[in-house]
């Protein structure tokens, strides 16, 4: 009888970690994507990097410029998350504004693939 018991037990245990385990490793993806958003603000507000509030208001930045168009309703604008990476990496299809001044950062080496992609990806939320 203890024996049955004590499997029982087991049993229940190891049903209640199972579906403890899942939500954790779902909250340790959200963390990890909240932190690439967190990176890609960090990127995109630095002045010696991406330096997007030196021409657009984006999100909670200070001092934005006005030169470049409001980064807001990005999702909508570019549903295509590749086609938004394609424009801040500066691939000549995506150069649909004639003499833009925003710098193709891809292509001219001043931020490396992943960085604009922690970039886009916080972008990707205003």
């Amino acid at each position: 009888m203890m024996n049955s018991k004590m499997k029982q037990l087991l049993t229940a245990l190891a049903i209640s970690t199972a579906v403890v385990a899942a939500p954790i490793s779902t909250v340790q993806a959200a963390e990890k994507g909240a932190s690439t958003i967190e990176q890609g603000k960090k990127l995109a507000f630095s002045k010696s990097k991406g330096n997007c509030l030196a021409c657009h208001m984006a999100g909670d930045g200070t001092m934005p410029g006005n030169i470049g168009p409001a980064l807001i309703a990005m999702k909508l604008r570019y549903p295509d998350k590749q086609k938004l990476f394609d424009k801040v990496w500066g691939k000549p299809e995506t150069r649909t504004v004639p003499n833009s001044m925003m710098p193709q950062f891809g292509q001219n080496g001043i931020l490396s693939d992943d960085e604009i992609n922690k970039i886009v990806d916080y972008i990707y939320t205003l």
